[in-house]
């Protein structure tokens, strides 16, 4: 049984090195070199350079903002869905399009918010012009939220559900109104899952790459797209990795941010 376990854990620990610590060491290695591949560390200087500071605060706001979005709708749908008979279902039902891959769900927002898709034609019915709602930060924003909504749900879910319903009760019972309840019992209880899923929305929305192209028509311009630019057209990947190297310290940063934190052994 002892060998069995080691052995589980030589195969847990050969995975972490070959496919998260050796990719990540690569990823600093090319960071360090120049189009000449020598040794440099100018990646680095050009990095704080105002552009791509002004790049990095445009990620972290569209990344605030869709996540913000995101949770808006995440949270009362996670709550409704634990008041519904066939909970499980309709929670499936939210799943399921995760399942669709993400090129041909953003090509078909392309054809709905398409100047001839079926927003337009809705719109022209009563009288108004059809209007160009893609390559807009709406589309962009909208989409983005779209994608990530089943990811936000799904553990929010799971600790509403979990939710230990006599102390909602007993919040009624002293006279809390349902807005206290609410924000007195209920959200402090479910914050965990709210916090793992900002984590897995706010995350991935700074890297975004596809929908900035695709949806955004490059009016929006990420970290995640500075770095497919960089490896693809400009064939630097040098400052290509720089930029992954900051966009992976910013999502650790982020990790233990939203975190939960320990106090005495008791999870806070």
């Amino acid at each position: 049984m002892q060998i069995r376990a080691k052995s589980s854990l030589f195969l847990y620990v050969l995975w972490i090195v070959v496919f998260v610590v050796a990719p990540i060491l690569l990823v600093l290695y090319y960071s360090m070199l120049d189009l000449n591949g020598e040794f440099t560390l100018s990646n680095y200087v050009n990095f704080f350079s105002a552009s791509y500071m002004k790049m990095t605060l445009t990620s972290f706001w569209y990344a605030i903002l869709i996540t913000f979005f995101t949770l808006l709708f995440a949270y009362p749908t996670a709550y409704l869905l634990t008041k519904t008979k066939h909970k499980q279902l309709w929670l499936m039902l939210i799943i399921v399009p995760s399942w669709i891959n993400l090129l041909l769900k953003t090509y078909a927002f392309i054809g709905i918010f398409g100047l001839y898709g079926p927003i337009n034609a809705f719109l022209q019915v009563f009288g108004f012009e059809p209007k160009q709602i893609l390559f807009t930060d709406f589309s962009f924003i909208f989409v983005a939220v779209y994608i990530f909504i089943p990811f936000m749900v799904l553990p929010i879910f799971n600790s509403l559900d979990k939710l230990d319903k006599t102390l909602i009760y007993a919040a009624r019972d002293l006279g809390a109104s349902g807005w206290t309840t609410f924000r007195r019992v209920i959200l402090p209880l479910t914050m965990d899952g709210v916090k793992s899923g900002i984590q897995v929305t706010f995350i991935p929305a700074l890297s975004l790459f596809m929908i900035t192209r695709l949806i955004a028509g490059n009016k929006v311009i990420t970290l995640g797209t500075a770095i497919e630019q960089q490896f693809l057209v400009a064939q630097n990947w040098g400052m290509g990795s720089t930029i992954a190297v900051f966009l992976i310290v910013i999502m650790v940063a982020s990790m233990l941010f939203t975190g939960n934190r320990t106090r005495g052994g008791r999870v806070r």
